[in-house]
């Protein structure tokens, strides 16, 4: 049973890859003309990985779902951050956030085929290796803040492939937030690892794919003495989030 179970599963991970680059092939040349358009231009390519988004997510059978655990004010500018547990954390960003928004992203992703220019083209590129190239894309954040554009980030910085709800943040997101006096708000993908696990591409699945907006954090009466206090507070509400939607083993 579960011989058969894995076998129509990689037959459907292999259907939905070519539903997903063909999709990406029919909204290439759009990103192209989008891109010339400077900040104009980025905030459609947004919309137009959105519209993707929702066409695949038809093609395949999964579902997009928001919970707001409290009233969110789509006309405010915050910096997102989100927990990072599968490749599938990505679709629900781009249906989720209804404002205009810049990712940070993986530079190695560039270095796929077609997908890497329209990736290059939508986040804002980080590669952790390179000091020099960190603080650009840190530089790259604060100045899409400066010009009112929310910014998302996955502050575990990569896959959180343990047992325990979140890995321990790096401290980049907070202290943009205290300097540039911009609340944070917290996101959680709720049912990615389900649908696509990250031990393997071929492990996907239909299904529910929900996205929780948490309280907003206000971070006016913080100072950077006190980056890790709040990326403590930060840290325990999508903690405490994550065991509310979801089962860990007990400590």
């Amino acid at each position: 049973m579960k011989t058969a179970i894995n076998f129509f599963r990689f037959i459907y991970s292999i259907y939905a890859l070519i539903l997903f680059v063909a999709i990406m092939l029919l909204i290439f040349p759009f990103v192209m003309i989008a891109s010339f358009f400077g900040i104009k231009g980025g905030h459609e390519i947004y919309k137009l990985c959105s519209l993707w988004s929702r066409l695949w997510y038809a093609g395949i059978g999964m579902t997009h779902h928001e919970i707001y655990e409290s009233p969110h004010d789509r006309n405010r500018q915050y910096i997102f951050v989100g927990n990072h547990i599968s490749y599938m954390d990505i679709p629900p960003i781009v249906l989720a956030i209804h404002q205009p928004v810049r990712v940070l992203g993986k530079y190695e992703m560039v270095k796929i085929p077609v997908f890497g220019w329209i990736y290059r083209s939508a986040v804002i590129l980080v590669d952790r290796r390179n000091a020099e190239q960190r603080a650009k894309s840190v530089r790259a954040l604060k100045a899409a803040i400066a010009k009112g554009i929310s910014i998302f980030l996955f502050p575990e910085g990569t896959f959180n492939e343990s047992e325990k709800p979140l890995k321990d943040f790096y401290d980049g997101a907070f202290r943009i937030a205290i300097e540039s006096q911009t609340p944070i708000k917290p996101i959680l993908m709720i049912d990615t690892l389900e649908r696509m696990h990250f031990k393997s591409v071929f492990s996907l699945s239909p299904g529910k794919n929900r996205v929780v907006y948490l309280d907003e954090i206000d971070v006016s009466s913080y100072t950077m003495k006190e980056v890790n206090q709040l990326k403590e507070k930060v840290y325990l509400l999508m903690e405490e989030g994550l065991k509310r939607y979801r089962n860990y083993p007990q400590a």
